[in-house]
């Protein structure tokens, strides 16, 4: 184990704030806990200061540990009751009070306060810092983590997408549209063939060896009530009583209900469902919607279609080193060009859907269906 971190006091002139690099410097302590994960092929080391963190980061990276190799990235996670010294922050994103966060950046990396939870969040050159009440906001913590990992890949030539993925061995599908288009649903469709989970909302495309290469994160995904109902194998997702309430409602009704939940992939598909990175085979994009008749199909590009690019662009928000940055179109088309893209239009039909990218992903028929499919 790596000798602890011990606590300085230094300040730039006058007592003035100078850099990310003393502002953590006045919080670091022994760091007694840590944990070691591996994200797609990118090897993380997670320090932390409390025992409940540790525990609490081991439950939900527990299908990523992996202590083997040197870490690309480390990020440390204290606990801290401390105040923190008045900062000229910027709100970011919404106007005034309404934005979630509010940042300062520093010649060695960026400060990023979060305004409802008071979590303060350090990274750049100087590393990768959660600070604050960490235990009360795990989730955070996990969002932070993950921003890292992608900001990694991004910096090595791979692009955002507002896209769900799914995988069977060597072969990836990306799976875009606009918001409650269904990406989820027909992820979660596509995992009763035997096809694993990759991402539910973000999805990183780059350059590989021997072609593109899909990466997700591994956030759980969630989803309507109308999704549970729809998919045997999310049966303990709802109880009784929620399944019942729900079943009564009307199609649309059910469509347009804003309300989600988390469905635990390990839970409800069983161990070893989760693939970070695939080849990608193919783009499906949904542009579909309920009693929109037959569900229709065709390949294309996007070089041929850039009409469909706003559907899987995503901003780099505050958290990315090059960002906030607004998406450039003619970089997604110039890296994504050679990828054949699916339109499915008219009306939703995931099953069909779901056939369509069994198909595409080699799995056999039948595979991975539950007995009542």
């Amino acid at each position: 184990m790596p000798a602890p971190v011990r606590r300085t006091e230094q300040m730039g002139m006058e007592g003035v704030l100078a850099s990310c690099r003393e502002l953590v410097a006045r919080y670091l302590e022994p760091l007694p806990f840590f944990l070691d994960i591996r994200l797609a092929d990118v090897r993380l080391t997670v320090r932390c200061n409390l025992k409940a963190l540790f525990v609490a980061l081991s439950r939900y990276y527990r299908e990523f540990l992996d202590a083997a190799g040197v870490a690309d990235l480390e990020i440390v996670v204290i606990e801290t009751g401390a105040s923190f010294p008045a900062l000229p922050f910027a709100p970011k994103g919404a106007a005034g009070d309404a934005a979630k966060e509010e940042c300062l950046d520093f010649s060695d990396g960026r400060v990023v306060r979060k305004r409802r939870s008071g979590l303060w969040l350090v990274f750049g050159p100087v590393g990768g810092y959660a600070l604050g009440p960490c235990l009360e906001n795990v989730d955070q913590v996990v969002n932070f983590i993950h921003a890292r990992f992608m900001d990694r890949l991004v910096r090595a030539g791979a692009r955002l997408l507002h896209a769900a993925g799914v995988a069977a061995g060597s072969n990836g599908l990306a799976i875009a549209g606009f918001a409650g288009a269904g990406k989820s649903t027909l992820a979660l469709e596509i995992m009763r063939y035997g096809a694993c989970f990759v991402s539910n909302d973000r999805l990183l495309i780059g350059p590989g060896v021997q072609g593109l290469l899909v990466t997700g994160i591994p956030r759980m995904p969630r989803v309507n009530p109308g999704t549970v109902l729809s998919n045997d194998r999310l049966t303990a997702v709802l109880s009784e009583e929620e399944r019942a309430a729900y079943a009564r409602l009307a199609p649309d009704a059910l469509w347009h209900l804003e309300r989600k939940y988390d469905v635990a992939i390990h839970a409800c598909f069983g161990p070893g469902r989760v693939q970070l990175r695939a080849g990608l085979r193919a783009l499906v994009i949904l542009q579909w919607r309920p009693g929109g008749g037959a569900m229709q199909t065709e390949w294309t590009s996007l070089g041929r279609r850039p009409d469909l690019l706003p559907a899987l662009m995503k901003d780099l928000g505050v958290f990315f080193d090059d960002g906030p940055r607004l998406a450039n179109a003619s970089d997604y088309v110039s890296l994504l060009e050679p990828c054949p893209v699916l339109v499915c239009s008219g009306g939703t039909d995931f099953k069909r859907a779901a056939t369509l990218c069994r198909d595409l992903l080699d799995l056999p028929a039948g595979a991975g269906e539950s007995p009542a499919s």
